[in-house]
């Protein structure tokens, strides 16, 4: 089976077979990392998504080839995500609104309308004001 499958869920089987992993560390792992939730089909059967093999892998990696603690991992997750977050953030205050940049466009197209205007014309506007 090939992790780039276009299935939307994963038996627990099939995620032992991908990750390498065995039913109870799968199970284990939901209880000691709390961003872990599978779904439950209508039997009752936990379904992973393609992000929760993503995250086990993750979880995996800072466990077995990076040597974290559980405790440990679980923070570095924690750090990714609320990394992960701030950025959104930053990213979405920085980026300006099509709205915006068309109120801009209008602004600038206006100034330059009235630079190119004849001076004599503006000031025969004021007198009759």
């Amino acid at each position: 089976m090939d992790s780039s499958s276009d299935k939307l869920y994963y038996s627990i089987s099939e995620v032992c077979s991908l990750t390498g992993l065995k039913p109870h560390v799968l199970r284990y792992w939901e209880t000691a990392f709390p961003m872990l939730k599978p779904s439950k089909n209508q039997s009752g059967n936990r379904v992973y998504k393609q992000e929760d093999i993503m995250l086990i892998k993750m979880i995996s990696n800072l466990l077995y080839q990076e040597r974290y603690t559980i405790d440990g991992a679980r923070q570095k997750i924690e750090e990714m995500n609320n990394h992960d977050q701030q950025m959104e953030l930053e990213l979405e205050a920085a980026t300006v609104s099509a709205k915006m940049i068309d109120c801009i466009k209008k602004e600038i197209s206006d100034i330059i309308a009235i630079l190119d205007r004849d001076p004599m014309a503006v000031d025969k506007q004021d007198d009759k004001a």
